[in-house]
């Protein structure tokens, strides 16, 4: 009895019903989609790609005939594990020249942290679907009826989607929709106050952010 109040209770706070595929589904008829967008070094650009940057977000916002929500999350990366391959490289690695520099390398990255936070930023965008964007008629058998709502909510923000991917893609940017199992593992995330912390540092992957 009591795990059901405190289920109840906790879904009334997040105010999410469910997630099919790539849709969140929300109280009052609404439902999102999220797309994760890459990230790029803005300021180790020159002037002119700069402004080319910045004229084609320009133009990506006045293309927009919905609202979107961006968000951008900051989390605390562990790289115990890094410092741990580090030093295996740095002893296995015949090369006793560059075992010592992988070794200062290591040793100058374990006093950086010392001083600074790692962090890893994710840049997402949100954007919604209402019942009511069906019109009149189309909403009131929408709002009411499950079996109508996931396909039209599905349908319109398909479009949306696309549309948005495209812009995205003119300023040189990567965006992917997010699927179920990522939602799950982003709402958890956000709701826990972000109390998995990262571990990974993929290959290719941009140099973290550091906070002092």
């Amino acid at each position: 009895m009591k795990k059901t109040a405190r289920r109840a209770s906790t879904q009334a706070f997040t105010e999410i019903l469910d997630i099919i595929d790539n849709i969140v589904v929300v109280g009052g008829g609404n439902a999102c989609s999220i797309i994760e967008v890459s990230a790029t070094n803005f300021t180790l650009q020159s002037t002119d790609e700069q402004w080319a940057k910045i004229s084609s977000y320009a133009s990506l916002l006045n293309s927009l005939s919905f609202p979107i929500q961006i968000l951008i999350r900051s989390k605390r990366v562990d790289i115990s594990n890094y410092l741990k391959s580090l030093d295996y490289q740095a002893s296995s690695n015949p090369n006793k020249v560059l075992a010592s520099h992988i070794t200062k390398y290591r040793n100058f990255i374990s006093e950086l942290i010392k001083q600074n936070s790692v962090l890893d930023k994710k840049f997402y965008i949100v954007l919604s679907y209402s019942y009511l964007e069906k019109g009149a008629i189309g909403a009131a058998k929408s709002k009411t009826n499950k079996d109508d709502f996931i396909p039209s909510a599905k349908l319109i923000l398909k479009s949306k989607l696309e549309s948005l991917i495209s812009e995205i893609g003119r300023i040189g940017l990567k965006a992917r929709i997010l699927d179920r199992k990522e939602l799950i593992s982003l709402f958890y995330d956000v709701y826990n106050n972000g109390s998995v912390e990262s571990s990974k540092i993929t290959e290719g992957s941009l140099r973290p952010t550091l906070e002092k």
